[in-house]
């Protein structure tokens, strides 16, 4: 027990010191090392098993949409780069420059890509011709580079690993149509698959993509109260197309040009996970998400028959999970104590007098329940299960949302809420980007997003300015 003992508490509290234990959680669970390289981060084993989860599952639901997978280079010449004026100016103070190759000068500089919209432009006006070749609907999974001032693990590194979709359509209509169908492949991935809520909304002027027509985006919120940007898709119009010159000649025989999206979603996912579900044992992880579901732990493993029926149930439980067996030396007080801080959703526990029982014991990680189970039932248990702790995990999660979100009618009712309560605001916004600006700068809570769903006037003048309101918005303080 005092192993037990010693590495929980390796893990600040979280209402000690919130920060500290998102840190002591992905360090301690071994997601992530720091690198040499200032402000880029190791994703361990144990990180990018989640990460490789999240690819899978996401390119499953991409490709049922009809999207194709590509890779375009990640150098970016500057000239290049340049063709979009609102889009440079929007990156370059994240950008990453090459200007040696080798030994000798570069003749242009090359940017890292932070982001490739110039790319695919530029080979899109060659690959583009006729009616017959749109639409172009193309994804690349892939690395970026940001050159961020403050890092954190997941949440903002200055490499990161992301998909980013690119799609070239012949209307308006089909670009809008695929800007929010992808945005909902975004929410309810995070809500089926990480049971994570999310308002999925639409950002204002001020707060959409450099050189997007509109951004939408989807808005968790973490255990601290803050908001996490999850996912984000963007309508670009024909701007893009215009500065590139990506033009198709339509049915008619006229030439037209293409009208584009982009969508985007990264590993800071991750850290959203963490940050909704865990607690002060360390990560709980969604059983859809979890690399490794059911953890097998023998009790007095150097007894007869324990690890031989171990690994028995674990090829039993294959066909229902991904299962594992923990058949180290460490005592099992440790081994408990590991596998909650590591998020497994489900313990097994076996030993001898379980097995002269006919018998084990399922320990769920989200709420500590333990359940005892026969032996020749552990395999409908275990699939009951798991199904069951996604769907409470994802509820506990809407719950503690719901109830962190609060509205106002005013500039003094918003500052009150906003230095007192955690969590999202809603308040009503007369569309001027000054008060948007003013409640930035004088109460640290930015716009969130215009919500699809949720439009209630919940009063009918600006909670800043007390002009008429146009829309209401969800304001938050973010990571």
């Amino acid at each position: 027990m005092a192993k037990e003992k010693k590495l929980v508490e390796q893990i600040t509290s979280m209402k000690e010191d919130f920060a500290q234990w998102y840190t002591d959680v992905v360090k301690k669970a071994e997601l992530i090392d720091y690198s040499s390289v200032k402000g880029c981060m190791i994703i361990k084993p144990a990180g990018y098993a989640i990460w490789e989860n999240i690819q899978h599952e996401l390119d499953r639901r991409f490709k049922e949409t009809g999207v194709e997978n590509v890779y375009l280079p990640m150098f970016i010449p500057e000239s290049l780069l340049e063709k979009e004026k609102d889009h440079v100016e929007g990156f370059a103070p994240e950008v990453a420059w090459v200007t040696m190759g080798g030994l000798q000068p570069l003749q242009e500089r090359l940017c890292v890509r932070p982001t490739s919209e110039t790319l695919f432009c530029d080979f899109y006006k060659n690959d583009i011709h006729s009616y017959r070749d749109l639409p172009k609907v193309y994804n690349q999974w892939c690395s970026v580079v940001r050159w961020e001032k403050e890092t954190r693990p997941f949440l903002r590194s200055r490499e990161f690993l992301w998909q980013e979709g690119h799609t070239a359509h012949a209307t308006a209509e089909e670009a809008r149509e695929r800007t929010i169908q992808m945005l909902n492949v975004y929410a309810d991935f995070c809500e089926e698959v990480l049971a994570m809520p999310v308002i999925r909304g639409q950002k204002t002027d001020k707060e959409k993509f450099a050189g997007a027509e509109a951004t939408f985006t989807i808005e968790a919120l973490m255990h601290d109260g803050k908001a996490l940007q999850s996912g984000t898709s963007h309508d670009f119009g024909d701007g893009f197309a215009r500065a590139f010159e990506i033009q198709y000649t339509d049915k008619e025989n006229q030439l037209q040009y293409v009208h584009q999206t982009s969508w985007g979603l990264s590993t800071r996912l991750i850290g959203g996970v963490i940050m909704v579900h865990g607690d002060d044992s360390g990560l709980v992880l969604p059983p859809r998400i979890a690399p490794v579901q059911v953890m097998i732990v023998p009790i007095r493993q150097d007894a007869e028959g324990v690890l031989d029926k171990a690994k028995e149930l674990c090829e039993t439980l294959k066909s229902v999970s991904r299962v594992k067996i923990d058949d180290s030396e460490k005592s099992p007080g440790y081994k408990f104590a590991e596998q909650e801080m590591r998020g497994i959703p489900l313990r097994l526990e076996l030993g001898p007098k379980d097995i002269e029982a006919g018998r084990c014991i399922l320990v769920r990680r989200d709420n500590g329940e333990k359940i005892e189970t026969p032996l020749a039932e552990v395999s409908d248990v275990v699939e009951r299960l798991l199904i069951q702790i996604q769907k409470e995990m994802f509820e506990r999660a809407k719950a503690h949302r719901d109830s962190h979100i609060s509205d106002a009618k005013d500039l003094e009712e918003l500052r009150r809420i906003a230095e007192d309560k955690a969590g999202f605001i809603r308040g009503m916004w007369c569309g001027e980007t000054a008060c948007e600006e003013k409640i930035k700068e004088e109460l640290a809570v930015t716009s969130r997003c215009m919500p699809f769903t949720d439009q209630e006037r919940i009063s009918e003048t600006c909670v800043c300015c007390g002009k008429p309101a146009k829309k209401l918005i969800y304001w938050g303080k973010a990571y």
